[in-house]
């Protein structure tokens, strides 16, 4: 590569967080590796811009300049589709011989990579082992031919990856409305129903009780705040981040852990076990995974553990309540919005709960076990698609920008209705 240009890093103002560095009417944006890390080929956005002084003491790219990340996420290529500045993060090719686009294909197709990280270790990129990267060249008509054949091809595996991608949201969408329509209407489309008295549940079934959270609970609490030491091995911590919007339990395997006297110490005040449900009461608000295993563990001051009362709620229930409609516009208008956003445990006390019997939330809990089992199969299946679409995508790219594919009497095929209409 150092053949066909000069490889050349970017650069930063210092220190990086002053602000007379910025400004929002800049001429340039701004580059993370965040940046770039979201852009597909081109970057058309960034959080912020720099001032004249702070562009001045940057590197300006103009728009179709190719750069490439060398750190986080690293070898990530991007083509600048604004005027923008990076920092040494990333290194850039001010006099590239060759279409940027056909150099962006082949980091693209990450085999340019391959050996140049050390066994184990992470791979590391500067300008030296960038520019020193071997790659094939032919005339500058065939690179261009190369290039148009794969904005051909990719452009339809991104159509197909988008319509999966759209079908998971929709899914999503249609899980949340299951859950919500079965824990305040029921199951039984006939049944009489009669107002709540609470407007972000409306009617509920006229044999359902409606009452404060507090009623259904046998017991609701928090530890200290206070943040343990972490250690290699221990007790489970459970956070916010732990408590994961579309899987009902916890994978305690990936928490933090510490030391069993700090379990011992911080779960006097209320100690979490099966059949308990785990909210977020920080950051991401609402957000509840079920206990379904018996393990000792430790939940956060972040969260709180909350014990239904079996005699009139199963634990179960209580989880897909909390994942309702009702109950999240509930908790929103409790949240604390003085610092950071947060629910009390007395606001959470206070949060109506409509109520069938125990015979008909368990009906409840197989017909949503049921409906969410087959949407999350399908989920699944859409998430398998996406990345068997993203390796036959990489897959592609490697093999035309290293000729294992021979493009160069390729044409696009006229779409069918075109056809038609031409007859």
């Amino acid at each position: 590569i150092k053949e066909l240009s000069v490889v050349k890093r970017g650069s930063s103002p210092r220190p990086i967080d002053d602000p007379k560095y910025f400004d929002k009417n800049g001429e340039y944006a701004w580059t993370r590796i965040a940046d770039a890390t979201a852009s597909d080929v081109y970057l058309t956005t960034a959080t912020q811009r720099l001032s004249a002084l702070g562009s001045s003491l940057s590197v300006k790219l103009e728009p179709e300049s190719l750069f490439l990340s060398i750190a986080g996420t690293v070898g990530k290529p991007c083509i600048a589709g604004i005027k923008a500045c990076i920092h040494d993060g990333f290194v850039y090719f001010p006099e590239l011989k060759i279409p940027n686009k056909f150099l962006f294909y082949v980091f693209a197709g990450e085999q340019a990579y391959k050996g140049l990280g050390k066994f184990g270790t992470q791979l590391n990129l500067n300008t030296d082992t960038v520019g020193g990267i071997k790659i094939g060249c032919t005339t500058k008509h065939e690179l261009e031919g190369i290039v148009d054949f794969l904005d051909h091809e990719t452009a339809k595996i991104d159509t197909l990856i988008g319509k999966q991608h759209q079908l998971i949201i929709l899914l999503k969408e249609k899980r949340q409305a299951v859950i919500s329509h079965a824990v305040t209407k029921g199951l039984n489309p006939n049944v009489p129903m009669r107002d709540s008295g609470v407007e972000w549940l409306g009617e509920v079934p006229e044999q359902w009780g409606v009452s404060n959270m507090d009623y259904a609970l046998r017991a609701i609490g928090d530890v200290d705040h206070y943040m343990p030491k972490s250690v290699e091995k221990g007790i489970s911590y459970v956070m916010t981040g732990d408590l994961k919007e579309l899987a009902s339990s916890i994978n305690f395997k990936g928490c933090k852990q510490v030391n069993h006297s700090d379990y011992l110490k911080l779960s006097k005040k209320i100690k979490s076990s099966r059949g308990d449900v785990i909210m977020a009461r920080y950051a991401t608000i609402g957000t509840v995974s079920y206990i379904d295993v018996d393990t000792d563990f430790l939940v956060s001051y972040s969260c709180v553990t909350i014990k239904p009362n079996l005699s009139k709620v199963v634990g179960l229930y209580l989880f897909y309540y909390f994942k309702s409609d009702a109950f999240l516009q509930g908790i929103q208008s409790q949240v604390n919005t003085n610092t950071q956003g947060n629910v009390g445990i007395n606001d959470l006390k206070k949060i109506k709960v409509a109520l069938p019997t125990l015979a008909e939330q368990s009906k409840i809990i197989e017909h949503l076990q049921s409906e969410i089992g087959k949407l999350d199969s399908i989920s699944n299946r859409a998430q398998a698609a996406i990345a068997l679409a993203r390796d036959r995508r990489t897959a592609l790219i490697s093999a035309a920008v290293t000729g294992k594919i021979d493009v160069r009497n390729w044409q696009p095929q006229e779409p069918l209705g075109n056809k038609v209409a031409a007859a």
